[in-house]
């Protein structure tokens, strides 16, 4: 009793210090970002509350013209997020169920291309878009972002754990495979369907280094350039940079506070069927 008591102790001990360490630098951050630029680097991890303010975020929001990037933002990872889960999803679906000649080469084809980096492709990616006339503009940032393996993947791998029977009993009742799909398919993986829906807009909520390139107008920066450019000639903001990461995270964290129960299972629904 005395040594599983013991292990009880070490291991809340042990949780504790983990939260602490993983909450520190979060608090760190919002703390900062109450502060004047003279005093955003103090030591103090309790100021008196007269020495914050809330010119930082007045300032990003109304003289810096944050909204009008976050709403790029929010279009782009929205947009994004919403047609890659209707295409990767029907793909999956695709290379899950139906027959067709080469469909193990097209999966292994599409798998191959998890190992290319982004450094690899960023040149020719950027003359095609050039290309085709949609540099400065969001859908130069969106169209590219589109197609991904990783989500590909996850959906074929859920689609095999669905039993058949379930698919031939609904062609008995003369569904099309677009009926299937949409009336019984679809409606079964949501929690898949959340948890890549999840990470796609965290990811191109994110996206700093494909939009850099691709836009050059003000006016279509998204929030992580608008960030990276609150600097003066020798001296950076770090003030207004702090301020407008914590408004940065906020969506985040909502949706990981709302769609947190579907990540786990998402993940674990998927399988590691070949």
């Amino acid at each position: 009793m005395k040594s599983r008591a013991g292990r009880q102790v070490i291991l809340v001990a042990a949780g504790v210090l983990a939260v602490v360490i993983i909450l520190l630098p979060i608090y760190i951050m919002v703390l900062s970002s109450f502060k004047p630029l003279s005093r955003t680097f103090d030591h103090l991890l309790l100021p008196s509350p007269a020495s914050l303010t809330l010119d930082n975020y007045r300032e990003v929001l109304v003289s810096e013209n944050f909204p009008r990037y976050i709403g790029n933002s929010l279009f782009v990872a929205l947009t994004v997020t919403l047609v890659a889960l209707f295409f990767h999803a029907t793909a999956g679906y695709a290379l899950a169920r139906l027959r067709f000649p080469g469909r193990q080469l097209v999966f292994v084809w599409i798998l191959s291309t998890l190992m290319v980096p982004f450094a690899v492709i960023m040149i020719p990616l950027f003359i095609l878009v050039r290309n085709l006339g949609l540099t400065n503009s969001l859908w130069g940032i969106i169209l590219p972002a589109i197609p991904h393996a990783y989500g590909i993947f996850l959906f074929r791998q859920f689609y095999l754990g669905i039993p058949r029977e379930l698919e031939e009993s609904a062609m008995i009742d003369g569904l099309s495979h677009y009926g299937i799909f949409f009336r019984i398919v679809a409606p079964l993986s949501t929690a898949i369907a959340v948890t890549l829906a999840v990470a796609f807009f965290v990811a191109n909520w994110n996206n700093y280094l494909w939009p850099l390139i691709v836009t050059q107008k003000q006016e279509l920066w998204v929030i992580q350039i608008a960030i990276a450019n609150f600097r003066g000639v020798r001296t950076v903001a770090w003030n207004l940079v702090l301020a407008a990461s914590c408004i940065t995270i906020i969506p985040t964290v909502i949706i990981f506070l709302v769609f947190q129960r579907y990540l786990v299972d998402g993940i674990k629904m998927s399988g590691i069927k070949m």
